[in-house]
């Protein structure tokens, strides 16, 4: 049977490490967390069985691995130390017989985004970043019809658009939209990236790097690195907007969703997942989905596609198109919202769309006033 690995590691370090081991989680505070992770060994986590194939009905199994270092350990360690635990991980899942490893999260960014990693194994690696982009592109517009946002006369901004999954994005919604902003913390590859799509995009483009542009977007995809700050705050947004949060850790403030009842935030695709799938393991989302990262390295594993796949930090259109179509075939799909881990309901959205007409109806009586 074809099999893959896939590699997660924790991002909200007291929840994560929880779901494996309760008592250390419970007793040792984040700052502990983050020290012991530079000595503690890859964990295995899970074997994962009932992944079928609609199309051809073939059928793969895997196995979850944790690399232990938190995002705040990997920026803070020397690269080279945290390629040798990535690959020390990856070695887990050679062990273990897998035929294509997925990178996930941080894992799958740092440093030469995959490359270093896949020259350290036998194993093929991918980011999964391809279907990642795809499915969050995806969401975002499913996301605009659910909140009667007319796409192509809408204005959208692409929050960290200089950077791997951010270009590619931006590059797909230029043809969608009416007006782009490409915003992120340094000018020069925002105008480089600006040059090239002003070639043939349909959309107005702008590059920036003041955040208060927000203000103007109806909808708004974010996929920054940023470990220690909340990206996206309450004041940022207009009332109807979507926000699509591909970041992890994520880039927008729980507080939008605890004083903004009248914005709309996702998280980044979720996917279901073909087959009956037990993960045998709670890594935070319901039975039967799974990220787009997670989803590539299956589908990939499906389609006997077992070579070095999404990697580096050029990626292309029509590599995202390849796994778009790979996946859909074997039956991967968009699965619904979900919001700071939770599922949003067609309940939820009509609130949003009510609130938003009544705050839009309260800011045009003020300005009436005066």
């Amino acid at each position: 049977m074809d099999s893959f690995a896939f590699i997660i590691h924790p991002i909200d370090p007291k929840r994560d490490v929880s779901r494996k081991f309760p008592f250390l989680g419970r007793i040792l505070s984040e700052k502990q967390i983050d020290f012991f992770s530079t000595f503690f060994p890859p964990v295995y986590l899970s074997e994962i069985e009932g992944i079928r194939s609609e199309e051809t009905g073939k059928e793969i199994k895997g196995w979850f691995i944790a690399c232990p270092y938190t995002p705040r350990r990997m920026l803070s360690l020397p690269e080279k130390t945290v390629y040798r635990k990535i690959v020390q991980t990856g070695r887990m899942a050679e062990k273990l017989g897998a035929k294509m490893l997925g990178l996930g999260a941080f894992t799958s960014v740092v440093g030469d985004a995959g490359i270093t990693i896949a020259k350290g194994l036998d194993v093929p690696v991918t980011t999964g970043d391809a279907f990642t982009i795809s499915m969050a592109v995806e969401a975002l517009r499913e996301a605009a019809k659910e909140m009667d946002i007319d796409l192509a006369r809408s204005t959208a901004a692409v929050v960290g658009a200089g950077g791997t999954i951010g270009r590619v994005c931006s590059e797909l919604l230029a043809d969608d939209v009416e007006k782009l902003y490409l915003l992120g913390r340094h000018i020069a590859p925002l105008e480089k990236l600006k040059t090239k799509l002003d070639v043939s995009s349909r959309a107005d483009l702008h590059c920036s790097t003041d955040l208060s542009h927000l203000a103007d977007a109806d909808l708004i995809l974010t996929v920054t690195s940023a470990v220690n700050e909340d990206v996206i705050r309450p004041e940022h947004l207009r009332a109807g907007s979507v926000v699509c949060d591909v970041a992890r850790p994520r880039d927008v403030s729980a507080m939008v969703a605890a004083v903004r009842d009248d914005i709309l935030v996702i998280d980044g695709g979720m996917v279901d997942i073909p087959g009956a799938v037990d993960f045998n393991f709670n890594f935070g989302f319901p039975e039967g989905k799974a990220y787009a990262c997670m989803a590539e390295t299956m589908a990939l594993a499906l389609e006997g596609r077992f070579e070095d796949y999404t990697l580096g930090k050029e990626i292309t259109c029509e590599r995202v198109d390849e796994i778009t179509e790979i996946a859909k075939r074997h039956g991967f799909r968009l699965s619904g919202f979900r919001s700071f881990e939770k599922a949003v309901s067609a309940s939820q959205i009509e609130k949003v769309r009510h609130s938003a007409l009544k705050r839009k109806k309260r800011i045009q009586e003020q300005e009436f006033a005066y």
